[in-house]
């Protein structure tokens, strides 16, 4: 009896107050990445994932996935004098924040050319140098790179960093040709993109090596 009065009860409740039950829905990676505070909308209200992503903005990008101006170095280098980004250039803080930290470099004569278009392989290679490059024997490196049909067009300086990227799941291959495309300009949906698969990463938090500087352009 009183396991029948219990139901009648319990029944009653659910009869007063419904309970809902919704399916959670997974959120747009744009989305994600936005809320994030990783990337922005543009002023007209649109993300324009085609569009390539420059030096500067890949800057701004990095400084804000991992706190880089809160590194050491950020905190305690000098100002570095960049001919080409002056201190009104809406990246500028950025900028001196890479290049400090040895993130990113300038080119000849210091110049960091902001607004050039950033290729695939640059932008990912950049990416691990941020997150933190494996240390990784060149047998294992060339057996990671040798999957891709066109590896070999990786340049030299960013092989070793595009097999952490690649290993860690941070690059959007064609998976049905075995493709990189590391010459390929890199569009703002490639980077939601790795920026989306870092998040994940950041709720299943796995061992993370600590930044090795590397002459990454």
């Amino acid at each position: 009896m009183r396991r029948v009065a219990s139901i009648v009860y319990l029944t009653a409740l659910l009869h007063f107050f419904p309970v809902t039950v919704q399916a959670q829905q997974p959120i747009p990676p744009i989305d994600r990445v936005v809320r994030a505070g990783l990337m922005t909308y543009y002023p007209d209200g649109k993300f324009h994932p085609e569009r390539g992503l420059t030096r500067a903005e890949m800057a701004a990008v990095l400084v804000k996935t991992f706190q880089l101006d809160r590194r050491k170095p950020a905190q305690e280098a000098s100002i570095i004098l960049v001919p080409d980004v002056g201190s009104s250039h809406w990246a500028y803080n950025d900028i001196q924040v890479v290049l400090k930290t040895g993130v990113m470099n300038s080119y000849r004569d210091g110049l960091f050319f902001p607004d050039r278009k950033i290729t695939r392989a640059e932008a990912f290679a950049i990416f691990a140098q941020a997150y933190g490059v494996f240390q990784l024997p060149e047998e294992t490196i060339a057996s990671i790179l040798r999957k891709y049909r066109d590896s070999a067009e990786i340049p030299d300086w960013a092989q070793k960093p595009m097999a952490t990227a690649l290993s860690e799941g941070f690059v959007n291959v064609e998976t049905n040709k075995n493709l990189i495309n590391p010459l390929e300009p890199m569009t703002r949906e490639d980077m939601v993109y790795t920026l989306s698969k870092y998040l994940e990463r950041q709720q299943r938090p796995a061992d993370i090596p600590n930044p090795i500087p590397n002459p990454i352009r």
